[in-house]
């Protein structure tokens, strides 16, 4: 196991969580975490990731920052961290609440990930701040189509409706990116599904395939996680069950988890 620092020997008291279910009573609110971003990470995801994926300063790479989830996380577990966002009000917000911390150990971008030259020009810019050669782990927790748009950027993943586009433009992104990472290591991609059409569209197994597909990986588990806490959709009393009752389709609580190892 060299790509963590776990002491196996107490395997017992380790907080790793193994399972292919992860239940969530509620999301982590401790230290920076703030739910103010619609979409943003559970901190439990990015913790277990990384905790389980990195050593102690290794390079995680998060490229859809957002409110800045997983750097909290690296903040807490001393890991080096690159962070690229569409949104540069996101940007400033994130640098806004690193002012007055002690770790400087952080890289983070305005960038259009769609655009393989700005991206790489950005990453390097990292790389270069943080004296790093290549990233050790990566995120990827994209828009779920256009169900909330983040910004008014054309080029956003967000304005995309099109399932086609959408998974053609995010394979372009881990193309963009995934060259930054090391042989032998991880990523793992956070990504629920969407309702349209009066339909459930598998949003998530399109990707998962579409990276099958296009690059050499292992697939190393396939992750579902349920979290309680969802706003609007508590109890068995809530309105989200009475419009599901009313009608023939199945309450979203859960989300999926793909990690893979990339071995190119």
């Amino acid at each position: 196991m060299t790509f963590n620092d776990l002491n196996i020997d107490n395997w017992k008291q380790l907080d790793i969580d193994v399972n292919s279910l992860w239940i969530i009573n509620e999301r982590d609110k401790s230290g920076k975490h703030k739910n103010i971003y619609h979409g943003n990470f559970i901190p439990q995801i990015p913790n277990q990731i990384i905790k389980r994926f990195t050593k102690e300063n290794d390079l995680v790479l998060d490229v859809f920052l957002g409110s800045g989830t997983s750097l909290y996380e690296c903040e807490s577990l001393n890991r080096k961290f690159i962070g690229l966002d569409i949104n540069q009000k996101m940007v400033d917000y994130v640098n806004s609440q690193m002012d007055n911390s002690t770790f400087k150990n952080f890289s983070i971008h305005n960038c259009d990930v769609t655009d393989e030259t700005q991206t790489k020009n950005e990453i390097e810019k990292g790389l270069l701040v943080l004296k790093e050669k290549n990233a050790k782990l990566i995120l990827f927790h994209p828009p779920y189509m256009d169900i909330v748009k983040f910004t008014d950027n054309p080029n956003d993943l967000s304005k995309i409706s099109d399932l086609k586009t959408f998974v053609d433009t995010f394979v372009n992104v881990c193309k963009n990116t995934l060259q930054h990472l090391a042989k032998n290591r991880y990523f793992a991609l956070v990504i629920g599904d969407v309702y349209k059409n009066s339909e459930v569209i598998p949003l998530s197994f399109y990707l998962m395939d579409a990276i099958k597909r296009n690059f050499k990986t292992k697939l190393k588990g396939i992750i579902v996680k349920n979290i309680e806490g969802n706003k609007g959709k508590l109890g068995k009393n809530g309105i989200w069950t009475y419009r599901a009752m009313n009608s023939d389709y199945y309450i979203f609580k859960h989300e999926y988890i793909f990690v893979f190892k990339k071995e190119f």
